[in-house]
């Protein structure tokens, strides 16, 4: 047998004999998992609706007379990035 090949016979065994401890090491930190998760999801929503705000009102001061076509437009803009927010919530429960 050469040299590779009882490198991988040796992996191979390695990771069959770990599979128990890994599935429970998946348990263990799936909490944590689903709670970054949703963490990371509201947390890079509120970053973009605030950005989607800040420039909304930054084209408001700088052309008054397109007010309502921008706040039609930022509003829009939310409900896409609140939809994202929704995926990560629902990702949740999709993480076994």
């Amino acid at each position: 047998m050469t040299d590779f090949a009882l490198i991988a016979q040796t992996i191979a065994q390695a990771a069959v004999a770990a599979e128990p401890a890994a599935e429970a090491a998946s348990a263990a930190f799936a909490p944590i998992g689903k709670g970054l998760v949703y963490g990371l999801a509201a947390a890079g929503c509120g970053v973009g609706i605030g950005l989607v705000a800040a420039a909304t009102l930054n084209g408001i001061a700088r052309q008054p007379e397109q007010k309502a076509t921008l706040q039609t437009l930022m509003f829009l803009g939310i409900g896409f990035i609140e939809a994202l927010a929704l995926f990560g919530f629902a990702l949740v429960f999709v993480i076994k």
